[in-house]
Formats: C-alpha cells, sequence, structure tokens
C-alpha cells in the first residue's frame, strides 16, 4: 500500500478547510493547493481541480486595486488526475524556484481530465474541449484574481496532457500566450494502422474507441491532432511561445511524434523550442525537467508586476 506524504495530504485538507493546520496562527502567507470541484452542465457531473496558488496572492487580497494574476492551465497524463503535479513533488519544485526568484508569481490550475484526451469524444458524448473553453475557463476567471488577456494565459501537459495542452493552443491561438508539454502523445502511426493494432490489444482499444470512434473517425482524428494542426495555423501559431520535450528512449514512441512535430514547424517557421532528453516515458522524467517547463512559462508571461 502507498502512503501519501504529509505534503501530498495537506492538498486534501486545504481543500477541506479554510485554515492551514500545520502551522500557528498568525502566520506569514504562504503558497497553498485549493482543491475543489465545479459542476458541468456540459458534462453533466462534477469535475475536480486543484489550484497552486503562491504566497504573494493572499499577501495582495488587501491591494486596492487588486493585481489580476497570469494564469497556467496544467492537464495531467492518462492514469492521473487533478492531484498528479502536486503528488509527483511539483508543489515543492515550485516553492523552490520562487525561493530562488527563477520564476514569477502566477497560479496553476490543475483539472481532472479523465482520459478523454481533452477532446470532444467523437461521438459527441463526452464534450470535454467545450466543458474545458466554454466553462472551466470562465469558472477560473470568476473565482480567482487572474489575468483574463490572452498575454496572462497559458497552457501546458505531460504525456496524454501535452496533446491536450498542444491541440488546444494550436486550435486556439487567440487565447493562449504560450503552451508547453512533455512526452506529449503524439503518435505517427496513421488511423488505419492504429486501428489494426487494436485488435490485438483490448485495453488501447477500448481507451481508442471511446474518445476517437470504433473505426477511428478520420475527420475527427484530423481535427484535433496536433500534428495536423501546427501545418494547418502555422501562421496563427507565429505569435504563439511553444516548448516541448520528450525522452529519447519514451516507451510509447512518442519521440518520433516530437521529432514529425519539430520538422513540421521548422518547416513553416514557427518558433519553437525543442529538448530531447535521455530518458523514458515516467515521473521521474517529468520531474526532472518540471524546471525548465516553468521558467519557460514565466519568461512568457514576463516579469512579475
Amino acid at each position: 500500500m502507498t502512503y501519501p506524504s504529509l505534503r501530498a495530504l495537506t492538498i486534501f485538507l486545504y481543500a477541506t478547510v479554510s485554515v492551514p493546520l500545520f502551522a500557528p496562527l498568525p502566520v506569514a502567507a504562504q503558497s497553498r493547493i485549493d482543491c475543489g470541484a465545479m459542476n458541468s452542465k456540459i458534462l453533466k457531473h462534477p469535475v475536480r481541480y486543484c489550484v497552486y496558488v503562491p504566497d504573494s496572492y493572499d499577501a495582495d487580497a488587501s491591494k486596492t486595486p487588486r493585481q489580476d494574476y497570469p494564469v497556467l492551465y496544467y492537464l495531467h497524463g492518462l492514469g492521473g488526475n487533478e492531484q498528479q503535479l502536486f503528488n509527483d513533488g511539483g508543489w515543492t519544485l515550485l516553492d523552490g524556484l520562487r525561493r530562488k526568484h527563477k520564476i514569477s508569481d502566477f497560479l496553476i490550475v490543475a483539472p481532472d481530465g479523465g482520459k478523454t484526451f481533452y477532446i470532444n469524444s467523437a461521438d459527441g458524448k463526452t464534450r470535454y474541449s467545450d466543458f474545458f473553453l466554454q466553462e472551466f475557463i470562465p469558472y477560473i476567471e470568476g473565482k480567482y484574481h487572474v489575468s483574463k488577456a490572452r498575454s496572462g494565459r497559458a497552457i501546458t501537459g505531460i504525456s496524454m496532457g501535452g496533446y491536450g495542452a498542444l491541440r488546444f493552443a494550436f486550435s486556439h491561438p487567440e487565447l493562449f500566450a504560450a503552451v508547453s508539454a512533455q512526452s506529449p502523445a503524439l503518435t505517427t502511426e496513421s488511423p488505419k494502422e492504429i486501428d489494426t493494432s487494436m485488435q490485438s490489444d483490448p485495453s488501447r482499444a477500448k481507451l481508442m474507441i471511446d474518445v476517437f470512434g470504433d473505426p477511428i473517425n478520420l475527420a475527427h482524428w484530423r481535427e484535433n491532432d496536433p500534428l495536423v494542426l501546427a501545418r494547418q495555423n502555422a501562421t496563427n501559431l507565429r505569435g504563439l511561445a511553444i516548448y516541448f520535450n520528450c525522452g529519447q528512449e519514451d516507451n510509447y514512441g512518442f519521440e518520433k511524434g516530437a521529432e514529425v512535430l519539430q520538422d513540421e514547424l521548422k518547416k513553416e517557421k514557427v518558433k519553437h523550442e525543442y529538448r530531447s532528453y535521455p530518458g523514458d516515458h515516467s515521473a521521474e522524467y517529468f520531474t526532472s525537467h518540471f524546471d525548465e517547463v516553468i521558467e519557460f512559462h514565466s519568461r512568457a508571461f514576463g516579469p512579475a508586476k
């Protein structure tokens, strides 16, 4: 049995109490993790989320006018949930970067994406993309003092979440100033090849059918594929800050898709940063390069006001 660390346990406590339990009052402002759920009319069920809030956010509460903070949306990988970033040590890494003055202050918002790939399903039954754009972003912008301008909004993700982050930003570059992805789930297989491989892999078949159809809906696949969108929307992507990395020994071969994306962006003369590192598809790999991702977004947001 795996037991949560004290720091991970604090995440759950913050979701149910209004003050920290592990420090006497009064205390200096501290970073915190807010966890909660919002009821989605589009998805017809509550969607959980967690938010990293830097210490300066609460310290600014008494100021008039109050500062609007930039916000980075973080999309977890397949099998994860809204707590993945913080359970994997993200909270500690973020606080460390801030103490060293390597990043400016911004909120990080992590919603639960289930197994949706963060898109609308081919059959229209699960409209996660519509939920995220039409309900979730407005909800966060109403609940927290965050920027509603494109310049103060960015998105990132790992694996499935990397696919989702690239797809959101490449489809809607008017909404995001920057996008990053670690080991994004980009495949160079054609839908026909995936259909064939699913016949011998029931678990993969169930996942792909729920999202992309059976057989895979080619039009739906292409309209959501970041590799296709990079080419189709190249002109609009030139104003988007783009960063992605991938392990050279990725367990799922996603380094091939990352290299194709790099080639496509180069061909279309879209400025970007791509890093290929030794490593596989694991929490250890993601954590070891997380600081680079966060520093990229801090630079894209610009210096703190």
